[in-house]
């Protein structure tokens, strides 16, 4: 059973960092692409970024390009995102999803619980 469980969000001000992390179980997570997406109060799901099964290649949303830096840890089924910079709009959920197939660039939809971020004064 697959399983993502999402830490490290909260309450930033504008210009402040975080470090979300996403702990994977459930399959074999150096075999898939990871991504993070988010969705802000009222709105669509948005990608924001992705990383390949071996940490080789990873893209950006233009939004968040530059601010943000994803990783992973393959040896602890760990995938992160380190967030600079941050905006209001940055506010939302965000999750991590796993590729639909292996070394597939694209994404199941959302199954963990999510953190949220908000960046506010």
């Amino acid at each position: 059973q697959v399983q993502l469980v999402e830490s490290g969000g909260g309450l930033v001000q504008p210009g402040g960092s975080l470090r979300l992390s996403c702990i994977a179980s459930g399959f074999t997570f150096s075999n898939y692409w990871m991504n993070w997406v988010r969705q802000a109060p009222g709105k669509g799901l948005e990608w924001v970024s992705g990383i390949s099964n071996l940490g080789r290649r990873t893209n950006y949303a233009d939004s968040v390009k530059g601010r943000f830096t994803i990783s992973r840890d393959n040896a602890k089924n760990t995938l992160y995102l380190q967030m600079n910079s941050l905006k209001p709009e940055d506010t939302a959920m965000y999750y991590c999803v796993k590729g639909s197939a292996p070394y597939s660039q694209s994404y199941d939809a959302p199954q963990g619980q999510g953190t949220q971020v908000t960046v506010s004064s």
